[in-house]
């Protein structure tokens, strides 16, 4: 239970609540935010966070239990109305409507206008304000949203919640997708917020940020509140082991173990496209090549113009043993010759979200591996999914769920799964295990480890530094669409590696030495 106080002190109370659908996924929650503190909550994919932000913010409604805001009864039935009470949500997956500019997005409900005309120019005047506030000051108010990548995305979502005046702000992985100096600049704005007396609600699987930032730590473990402690009392280890209910002390410790061997598996040369240029690279055969570099740097667009997914105007690819140049016009070419891509934003293009399980697992090789004269074997089929749900410890009621039904962590399995039923020999993995818990994670990098140990080809692209340094044989570092530098594990070091991201911008360099000092 939380501890008892007053409740004016309380920007949010809730008491047992409780959300059932076929299984019971919150079960009698108790939980509170103070007035300007950010609260941390904590708990692998499934445990019901997502869950409670989604009551909490009036997009699911409860099965039983209260709320109040400042002690006044609460119990939105829409977001609209979650908005009127002061409560704002950032969700994991993007709210964002491409088609409409940065500015109609941030201001989207409240633009300014008069006798029903939008006045443009204040619009986009106060978006410039409301980018620059979170550090967007290359980014054009005028754009299309969907143009940006998905961490420019995420900021302007967090700018739009910022822009609004509100009590309680609930924050679910912020910075899944951005990189170390967006995070800083993020949480110089959620320290302010703290300091004016907005309440927070912050959801994050990177630990050391949770350690970082919040004030208190309420720990859910199969839809149940495990405990709420204050944050400097929790070492990150015990984070873990409350989330798992395991020992710290019983889990192997995670061991690096190479598998590269010198046979290369493709040699990109002189690739270029709108958003790279003049990229030459080697991944071999058993090899994890991270690609590091700050959002906006062109890690994404590196792998879409490998795959075929944007258009290149100049250079090749090899494919050894072949020495023939290629370049690929589609993915699905990409896909033919033995590529396989995991995207960055699995809802919009990595999985069909309202298709089971089963139909996304076996979508790229449906017609290759489960059909005969046009007739499909569903037996062989669900024998298959059935053991890649087990092997990757994809947790479902059935392979006939959506795929919409299950936690973010277990998504992302299948849309791993998807790709290693084909048993592609090069894989390019974008944002792996953006918005998973500690298990699935680690559940990721032991398919990784498998799929080098087989002698398939990656390239992982992660705004995790940690990550690639845990996981990687070489890291390429790039910077303004361009190839930097290359480093492997006895030249890497953190400080390198920021400063090679930081070649394309020396001005940011500067500005990020001393915000340092």
């Amino acid at each position: 239970m939380v501890e008892a106080m007053d409740a004016a002190e309380n920007v949010l109370s809730v008491a047992s609540l409780t959300k059932r659908y076929a299984t019971t996924v919150l079960d009698r929650c108790d939980f509170a935010v103070r007035s300007g503190e950010i609260h941390a909550l904590l708990g692998a994919n499934g445990a019901g966070k997502s869950t409670l932000c989604k009551i909490i913010a009036g997009l699911v409604p409860a099965t039983s239990g209260s709320m109040s805001i400042q002690g006044v009864a609460y119990t939105p039935n829409t977001k609209q109305q979650a908005e009127t009470r002061g409560v704002q949500i950032v969700q994991q997956e993007l709210e964002l409507i491409p088609t409409l500019s940065v500015a109609e997005n941030v201001f989207f409900g409240i633009m300014p206008s008069t006798l029903g005309v939008i006045r443009r120019r204040t619009l986009f005047d106060r978006a410039r304000d409301a980018l620059d506030r979170v550090g967007l000051h290359d980014v054009r108010v005028d754009v299309p949203v969907g143009s940006l990548g998905i961490g420019r995305q995420q900021m302007v979502e967090i700018a739009k919640a910022l822009n609004r005046d509100c009590k309680l702000l609930i924050l679910d992985e912020p910075t899944a997708a951005l990189s170390a100096a967006e995070t800083e600049t993020l949480f110089h704005w959620l320290r302010r917020l703290r300091k004016a007396g907005v309440g927070m609600i912050y959801i994050s699987h990177r630990l050391q940020e949770v350690a970082e930032i919040s004030d208190r730590v309420t720990v859910l473990r199969d839809g149940r509140q495990i405990t709420t402690v204050d944050t400097p009392k929790l070492s990150t280890e015990k984070m873990v082991e409350l989330m798992s209910g395991e020992s710290t002390a019983t889990r192997q410790t995670d061991q690096y173990r190479s598998y590269a061997t010198t046979r290369p598996a493709l040699r990109v040369h002189g690739l270029s496209s709108a958003s790279v240029k003049d990229i030459s690279l080697t991944v071999y055969r058993g090899e994890r090549l991270g690609i590091a570099g700050l959002v906006g740097s062109g890690r994404t667009e590196l792998l879409r113009a490998i795959f075929g997914a944007d258009q290149c105007y100049r250079g090749h690819l090899f494919l050894p043993p072949s020495e023939a140049p290629i370049r690929f016009r589609h993915p699905s070419q990409a896909v033919a010759a033995g590529m396989a891509m995991v995207t960055e934003d699995r809802k919009s293009n990595g999985l069909l979200m309202t298709q089971s399980v089963r139909n996304n697992t076996t979508l790229n090789s449906l017609w290759q591996q489960f059909s005969n004269l046009g007739i499909l074997h569903h037996t062989k089929e669900s024998s298959v999914v059935n053991a890649m749900c087990a092997s990757t410890d994809t947790r479902c009621n059935s392979i006939e769920d959506d795929v919409a039904t299950l936690s973010g962590g277990n998504q992302q399995k299948v849309a791993v799964s998807k790709w290693l039923v084909r048993d592609s020999s090069l894989l390019l993995f974008d944002e792996p295990t953006r918005g998973i818990d500690v298990a699935a994670r680690r559940r990721i990098y032991e398919v990784l480890e498998s799929l080098a140990k087989a002698q398939k080809a990656m390239m992982i692209v992660s705004s995790d530094l940690d990550e690639l340094l845990q996981i990687c044989d070489r890291i390429a570092v790039m910077s303004a669409g361009r190839l930097v530098e290359v480093f492997d594990r006895e030249t890497w070091s953190d400080d390198a590696i920021m400063r090679a991201a930081f070649a394309g911008d020396p001005g940011a360099l500067i500005s990020s030495e001393r915000h340092r000092m």
